[in-house]
C-alpha cells in the first residue's frame, strides 16, 4: 500500500513576505501610470493630479492575490502534481460528448433568445457587440490555430491577412461594385495569395527568428496602407463601404428595403441578425475545414511538422509544400473575416489593423490550446466576451470616480489572466488531443505527454 502524502506545513511568515515584496515592486510599476494623471484645466493647461485610492486598492488587491496564491493555490498545486492520475469520470464523458452540440445550438439560437429577452432595442449592442465580434476572433484563433497550433510555425504578422482581405473587399466592391458573394472567396485568395509570398522567405527559419520575420510582414502591410494613399486613402481609410444584401434586398428603410419587402417594421437589429447567420456560417466553416484537414495526409504532416521538423524531413514530406499550405490555409480564412469586417463596419482604416490585433488572436490560440478547437472557441468567448462586459461596467464609476474608465485596463486583466493560465494549465485550457489517426481505438492525449516535441 503507498503511504499518502505528507501534509504540507504552510509557512504563513514566508508568505507574508512575499505579499509585501510584490506589494513593493506593484507600488514601483504602477506609480507613474496609475498613481499619476494629466489632465487639461479650464485654461487648456496640463497638470498632474494623483490618484490614490485607486492605486491603494490595485495595491492591496495584488499583494492580497499573492498571499492567497503563497498560502492556498501553490500548496494545492503541489499536492495537485503528487496526486496519480484519476480516470475519467462517466459524468465528464457525457459533458465532452454533449459539449459541441449544446454550443452549436446555443450559438445558432443565440439572436432569437436575446430578442426575447431583452426585445428589439436591447439586441443590436448583444448580438453585434458581443455575438459577432467573439464569432470574428474565434474564426481568426481557428485560422491561426493551422499555422501555430497544427505547423507550430509561430505568426507574429497574421493581422497582415486579415488586412489584404478587408481591404481587399472594400476596395473591388467599391470601385467595381461587385457584391460580397463573389468579393468574399476573392479576399480569401488573395490573402491566401500573400500567405505563400510570406511563406517562402521563411523556409528555413524556426521559432525567434520565424516571429520576427512575421512581425515585420504584419507592420509592413500596415506601413503599406498608411503610405499609398492614392489606393488606400491613407490614414483617413476607405468609407462608404458597400454592405452585404439578402440575395439583392439590401437592409434600408426605403420600399425596395428588406423591411418593406417582408411587411416588416424597419429595424436595424435584421441587418445585424443576418451578418451574425453570415459570420457563424463562416467560422463553422473554418472550423469543419480545419478538423477535415487535419484527419488527412496534409494535417498529418502539418503536426510531424510541429513536432521535429529534421524527422519529418528525414520520413520524406516535403516541409517546403507543408509550410506553404499551412501559411495559405491560414491566411485564407483571415481574409474571409477580414472581408466580413469590412462589409460589416462599411469604414476600415489602418489602425484597425495594428500589432495588438495579432497578439489578441495568438493569446486566443495560445491560451485555448494550441491545436485545440474547443479551447481556441473558450479562449475567444473569455477574452473578447470580457473585454465587452468592461464596458458596462458603469458602477465602477460610483466607486473610482467618474473619470474612471473600465476598458483602459483591459489590458492589464488580460496579462494577469495570461499569467494565471500558464501557472495553472500551461498547455492552455484544453491540453488534451484527439489523435488523427489511431490503432483499434481512439486514445485521448494526456496533457502530461502534450509538451514541446511530444504528442
Amino acid at each position: 500500500m503507498e503511504a499518502a502524502p505528507k501534509a504540507r506545513r504552510i509557512d504563513v511568515a514566508g508568505a507574508l513576505r512575499d505579499a509585501g515584496v510584490t506589494g513593493l515592486i506593484a507600488f514601483g510599476l504602477f506609480l507613474p501610470l496609475i498613481g499619476f494623471e494629466t489632465v487639461t484645466d479650464i485654461r487648456d493647461e496640463l497638470i498632474l493630479t494623483t490618484r490614490w485610492p485607486l492605486l491603494l486598492a490595485l495595491l492591496v488587491v495584488i499583494a492580497a492575490g499573492r498571499f492567497a496564491y503563497s498560502v492556498a493555490v501553490a500548496p494545492w498545486l503541489a499536492r495537485r502534481a503528487e496526486r496519480p492520475k484519476a480516470a475519467t469520470s462517466a459524468w465528464q464523458r457525457r459533458i465532452r460528448q454533449w459539449l459541441v452540440p449544446f454550443a452549436i445550438g446555443f450559438v445558432i439560437v443565440y439572436p432569437i433568445g436575446v430578442i426575447a429577452i431583452v426585445g428589439f432595442g436591447g439586441a443590436l449592442r448583444w448580438v453585434d457587440n458581443f455575438g459577432i465580434q467573439i464569432l470574428i476572433y474565434m474564426m481568426l484563433g481557428w485560422g491561426l490555430n493551422i499555422v501555430v497550433g497544427l505547423a507550430g510555425l509561430l505568426d507574429l504578422g497574421y493581422v497582415a491577412f486579415y488586412a489584404v482581405g478587408a481591404y481587399s473587399y472594400a476596395l473591388l466592391a467599391k470601385n467595381f461594385g461587385l457584391s460580397f458573394w463573389i468579393l468574399l472567396p476573392l479576399a480569401g485568395i488573395l490573402s491566401s495569395f500573400w500567405g505563400v509570398l510570406l511563406g517562402f522567405p521563411v523556409l528555413r527559419l524556426r521559432g525567434d527568428y520565424l516571429a520576427i520575420v512575421t512581425l515585420a510582414f504584419g507592420e509592413i502591410i500596415r506601413l503599406i496602407l498608411i503610405n499609398w494613399v492614392a489606393l488606400t486613402n491613407g490614414y483617413a481609410g476607405v468609407i462608404g463601404i458597400p454592405r452585404p444584401t439578402f440575395f439583392g434586398i439590401p437592409f434600408t428603410a426605403d420600399a425596395n428595403g428588406f423591411a418593406a419587402v417582408f411587411g416588416l417594421q424597419f429595424s436595424p437589429v435584421y441587418r445585424v441578425i443576418f451578418l451574425y447567420y453570415v459570420i457563424l456560417a463562416l467560422a463553422l466553416l473554418t472550423c469543419f475545414v480545419t478538423v477535415r484537414l487535419r484527419r488527412l495526409p496534409i494535417g498529418r504532416a502539418w503536426e510531424a511538422l510541429r513536432e521535429d521538423q529534421i524527422a519529418c524531413r528525414s520520413l520524406g514530406i516535403n516541409t517546403t509544400n507543408t509550410k506553404l499550405t499551412a501559411f495559405a490555409m491560414g491566411a485564407m480564412f483571415a481574409g474571409f473575416a477580414g472581408s466580413f469586417f469590412a462589409a460589416r463596419q462599411a469604414f476600415i482604416s489602418p489602425e484597425s489593423f495594428t500589432f495588438i490585433e495579432s497578439a489578441t488572436v495568438l493569446s486566443i490560440v495560445v491560451l485555448g490550446g494550441m491545436g485545440s478547437q474547443i479551447g481556441v472557441a473558450i479562449a475567444a468567448v473569455v477574452m473578447i466576451g470580457g473585454t465587452e462586459i468592461l464596458r458596462q461596467l458603469n458602477f465602477l464609476k460610483e466607486i473610482f470616480g467618474q473619470t474612471f474608465d473600465p476598458t483602459q485596463y483591459r489590458m492589464l486583466l488580460f496579462g494577469l489572466a495570461m499569467v494565471l493560465i500558464m501557472i495553472w494549465r500551461p498547455r492552455g485550457l484544453i491540453s488534451t488531443r484527439d489523435p488523427s489517426v489511431f490503432l483499434k481505438e481512439r486514445k485521448t492525449i494526456g496533457a502530461d505527454l502534450v509538451a514541446e516535441g511530444r504528442g
